[in-house]
Order: C-alpha cells, then sequence, then structure tokens
C-alpha cells in the first residue's frame, strides 16, 4: 500500500506540473499557430465558388477567452497525469530506484515512444489539414508507441545480445515500413504554417516529457527517503 501511495503521490505531482508548464509554453507557440490555421480552415469553408456559404457546426465549444484557456489546462493536465501514471508505472515495474536524472532518461524515452517516433509517420498537424480516419490514425499511433518502447528495451533497457539489438531494431523501424494512414485532400494552410506548427509541437512536447520525468525522479526519490 505505501508503494502504491508514493506513486499515486508521484503521478499526481509530476503530472500535473509538468502539465501546468506544458499548457503555459503551449500558450505562447502553439495556442497562436492554432488560432492562425483556423483563420484558414474557415475561409476555406465559408467562402465557397458561386457565393454559397456552409453551415457553421451547431455543437457546443468553448468561447475563446479564459472559457477555452481554463479548459484546455485542465484537459492538458489531466492527461499529464496519465503519462505520468503509465511512464511511472512503468518504472515501479523495473523495481529501480530513480532520481531527477534518471527520471529526465525515462522521460526521453517517453518523448521518443509518444512523440517523435509516431510523428516521423503522423506529425502533429494544426486544423485545415485533411487526415486519415481517426481510427485508423489512432491505431497506428498506438502500434507505433508500443513497437518503439518493445525496441528500445530490447536494445537498451535490459542485458543485450546481438540477437536482442537487432530485434529491437526491427521493432523501431517496422511501423514505418508498413506506414501510416495516408490522408486524401488539398490542406488550407500554407506550408511555412506547417512546418512551424510541427515544430513547436514537437519542441514543446520535448520538453514537457523532460519537466515530467525530472520532476517525477526528484519526488520519487524524495519520497522513497520518506518512508524508509
Amino acid at each position: 500500500m505505501n508503494q502504491f501511495r508514493k506513486l499515486t503521490r508521484v503521478c499526481l505531482i509530476s503530472g500535473a506540473l509538468a502539465g501546468l508548464v506544458l499548457s503555459l509554453l503551449q500558450h505562447f507557440t502553439v495556442i497562436p499557430l492554432i488560432e492562425t490555421a483556423e483563420t484558414y480552415e474557415t475561409g476555406r469553408q465559408v467562402d465557397k465558388p458561386g457565393g454559397e456559404q456552409e453551415h457553421e457546426d451547431q455543437s457546443w465549444q468553448p468561447a475563446n477567452g479564459w472559457q477555452r484557456t481554463s479548459l484546455t489546462v485542465l484537459t492538458t493536465m489531466l492527461t499529464s497525469i496519465g503519462f505520468a501514471a503509465t511512464l511511472f508505472g512503468l518504472v515501479a515495474l523495473t523495481r529501480k530506484s530513480i532520481d531527477a536524472g534518471r527520471g529526465a532518461l525515462w522521460g526521453l524515452a517517453g518523448f521518443i515512444c509518444v512523440g517523435l517516433a509516431p510523428a516521423l509517420g503522423l506529425p502533429p498537424l494544426p486544423p485545415g489539414v485533411p487526415v486519415a480516419a481517426v481510427s485508423e490514425r489512432q491505431l497506428w499511433w498506438v502500434a507505433t508507441a508500443v513497437a518503439t518502447a518493445i525496441g528500445l528495451w530490447l536494445i537498451i533497457g535490459r542485458p543485450s545480445t546481438r540477437v536482442l539489438r537487432v530485434t529491437g531494431v526491427v521493432f523501431l523501424l517496422l511501423p514505418h515500413v508498413i506506414g501510416a494512414p495516408a490522408a486524401a485532400g488539398d490542406s488550407a494552410i500554407p506550408a511555412a504554417l506547417l512546418h512551424h506548427f510541427t515544430f513547436a509541437s514537437l519542441a514543446t512536447t520535448g520538453m514537457f516529457w523532460l519537466i515530467l520525468g525530472s520532476i517525477g525522479g526528484f519526488v520519487y526519490k524524495h519520497t522513497e527517503a520518506d518512508t524508509r
């Protein structure tokens, strides 16, 4: 029970703080790009040939300003706590003690698995860019994250042999050999904005994982010392 309480404390503290930092970073980097992309998307949807207009989506959406910002921050923090639970749950399974430095390495591995590797096939995209079906993208994303995690573990996470290292490389490459689901259609977003958005999204996500791992490792170590 003490182990479960320690893990819960680590996940809540690291996830909430890292999520708050990510929200702040995205507020000044990613969110403005999304708002710019939405103007292109809206312009393409409303201005149709012959002066016709499409009906606007009547579903509820948070209003711009404090409502949208607060809900975005809350969602980001809750998602971050979920990522923290996954990351430090795996750490607990290794039965190894970690600190801020080791936690940062775990965070880097997390970024590679769920951020960088999937982005090679499905990069972060702003509104107005055609995408494949949600179910297809979700399936490929999950498969890529799992395959990358297995590949990294076989290469560096255990006493390794040549066969295991080769098998690990196969797992790393397999999702990309199969290929991500492709989308059809024209993008309403300029290429420069698209590239800027992808870079900003990956950069902030990478910082988030490093912060999550570092804070979690720090709390993990000090919580472990308090329970002795």
